[in-house]
């Protein structure tokens, strides 16, 4: 049950603590970002990819990924980089975001699909949830969006998740194709925790905290 209800419980935190902090993106957020990214890249290396190797031709799978990461760059095209923290809301802007909606929805969907074979990966998509969540009703609490738009939004974003678990568990899909599609995922995986471990970072400056957040996310990630 947890494999359902942990995605949800990412978004409450993350709209629990927009709410509590009511700021747009503190150094706490960023130091979050980093620790899901490396973690969410961890799991991504240590479970999913060996398996996608072992039961797929190696060729097949690579060219899989790469597909993942190409979708991920078109997803992001229509979200302005949501998946990874870059939310771009206009505050007088009044129309509904519908290409960020349906990219974050997608986005969220697929990645359903490997918790089911791997439950792990629901403790990788749960912490990579929280910050962007938080982000997200940030941004929204900022908008001139009507308060049932942007509760529907984060609602059925909170539920894409789960329903991609529940679609990976119960349609009789060809074990093959399952694979297929967690090879595509690995790919948005690859992406999402690459790119934010590179942004979060300003300057290129070292940054002990940020170094401490990604090692305990690797090392957190490696123990599971």
């Amino acid at each position: 049950m947890n494999k359902y209800l942990f995605p949800i419980y990412a978004i409450i935190i993350g709209v629990a603590i927009a709410f509590l902090t009511k700021k747009q993106k503190s150094i706490y957020t960023k130091l979050l970002l980093s620790f899901s990214g490396a973690f969410l890249l961890a799991l991504t290396l240590f479970d999913l990819l060996p398996e996608v190797y072992e039961h797929l031709n190696a060729k097949h799978t690579g060219l899989l990924i790469m597909c993942g990461i190409l979708l991920q760059i078109v997803l992001e095209f229509l979200s302005k980089g949501a998946e990874h923290g870059h939310v771009h809301i206009h505050q007088k802007d009044t129309k509904f975001p519908w290409l960020l909606f349906i990219s974050l929805c997608i986005h969220s969907f697929l990645e359903g699909f490997p918790i089911h074979q791997h439950n792990d990966m629901v403790y990788g998509v749960l912490i990579h949830k929280i910050p962007i969540a938080a982000l997200l009703t940030s941004f929204l609490l900022q908008s001139k969006y009507a308060k049932l738009q942007a509760i529907s939004f984060m609602v059925i974003f909170a539920i894409m998740t789960p329903l991609g678990t529940l679609a990976s568990n119960t349609l009789s899909i060809n074990p093959t194709y399952l694979m297929s599609i967690n090879a595509l995922v690995i790919g948005i995986f690859l992406h999402i925790s690459t790119t934010i471990l590179f942004e979060t970072g300003e300057g290129h400056k070292f940054n002990l905290s940020k170094l401490v957040a990604i090692s305990l996310g690797v090392l957190i990630a490696y123990f599971i």
